[in-house]
């Protein structure tokens, strides 16, 4: 299996399964003397974990991080941050009821492209690498970004602006900063919250699941980060959000919006404040040319209904090359959405982190020329 590393100069190595002993992440590239202890990383997990919501997955998993390598006296060495997470919730009752539809597509799931990648091999308890579950590496592995990006004044929220059909009313950063994980929802608009909920139980009620839409903002990114062409920074957050497991899609700024639009509604008017530039919109989402304005990074993510729903569905045997009944399935969550913010983050902090060190270090790389005789020589 490849492509379970990420970044160039702040890379993510994870690796684990839902039913497996542990999940392990690998983080190059931590400079020495960032203080990171257990704690820093496990409030985010918490956030994250399943079992503490009506509309969350009933799988009681602790989600304790330990943080085993690259740290010395409570702060980093330069060497790789490693960290374990163990499975703990991984009972011989539920391994056995997977094993019992293990031949048989999942409507929604990965079975089918699972096993005509990897055949009879692939690991069929709780979706294996394809689970939800492996998204705790992420977000140990973004909660060690977020603290270097804190260090340059960068912060990253993520909340539900829309789930089971219902919207969230528009939002200062502040309103939404204040209220992000103060309902099971995890949307900062109470009485929406209130709203969701409701739906999303009756949704579950009645055996099925919900969707929604999760945005995420960073605010403090300075301007500059970002590669043109092939590495445009909305490029990479696009496959980085792209790469969590139920996300269908993703926009910048305005995003599809931006089609109806003509060009001087959409254009982002710059202005001089306190001898800075600045813009009266935000319509291209902090991002112009695949290069961060200074302004606040706004995307959004559409997460599609937990494929797993407690209804029969018709399907088929993958060894046998036969239509099936699968049964309903009950251990799930009603949405996802409510638990994918802190993923969504720490991705975003991922890739913020990667792309200020490669600005950093390219810029240190061309002031080196001033110094060059040469260059002394053509300023006399």
């Amino acid at each position: 299996m490849l492509g379970d590393t990420y970044g160039r100069m702040f890379r993510v190595t994870t690796c684990g399964e839902s039913y497996g002993g542990a999940l392990l992440i690998v983080v190059d590239g931590v400079p020495a003397g960032l203080e990171l202890c257990d704690a820093d990383v496990q409030a985010d997990l918490d956030r994250r974990r399943p079992g503490t919501k009506a509309i969350d997955s009933p799988r009681q998993e602790t989600d304790q991080v330990q943080v085993v390598a690259g740290v010395m006296d409570g702060k980093t060495t330069g060497a790789p941050v490693g960290m374990t997470i163990y499975n703990v919730d991984t009972q011989p009752i539920h391994v056995q009821q997977y094993r019992e539809v293990k031949d048989l597509m999942r409507p929604g799931h990965a079975e089918y492209t699972y096993f005509v990648k990897y055949g009879e091999f692939a690991d069929w308890r709780g979706a294996g690498r394809a689970s939800g579950r492996e998204t705790a590496g992420r977000v140990a592995a973004g909660a060690v970004a977020k603290k270097i990006l804190a260090r340059e004044g960068v912060e990253v929220v993520a909340y539900v602006k829309e789930a089971a059909g219902i919207a969230a009313r528009e939002m200062t950063f502040e309103e939404i900063k204040a209220g992000v994980g103060k309902n099971d929802i995890n949307c900062p608009d109470f009485e929406a919250a209130e709203k969701m909920v409701r739906r999303i139980l009756e949704i579950k009620e009645a055996g099925d699941t919900a969707g929604g839409i999760v945005e995420i903002i960073a605010r403090g990114v300075p301007a500059g980060l970002g590669e043109p062409v092939f590495d445009k920074l909305d490029a990479d957050i696009a496959k980085a959000l792209m790469s969590i497991g139920s996300v269908k899609g993703v926009e910048v700024g305005t995003g599809f919006a931006a089609a109806k639009m003509r060009g001087s509604e959409h254009n982002d008017i710059p202005y001089m404040e306190d001898g800075k530039v600045k813009f009266r919109t935000n319509n291209a989402g902090g991002i112009l040319g695949g290069i961060s304005n200074g302004d606040d990074i706004v995307a959004r993510m559409a997460v599609k209904p937990t494929a797993t729903i407690s209804i029969d569905q018709d399907t088929v045997n993958m060894p046998q090359m036969k239509e099936v009944k699968l049964a309903a399935i009950t251990r799930r969550d009603a949405t996802i959405c409510g638990r994918i913010g802190p993923v969504a983050e720490a991705m975003m902090a991922i890739v913020l982190t990667d792309h200020l060190m490669m600005s950093r270090g390219l810029d240190a790389v061309a002031k080196l020329d001033k110094t060059w005789p040469r260059a002394e020589a053509d300023g006399q």
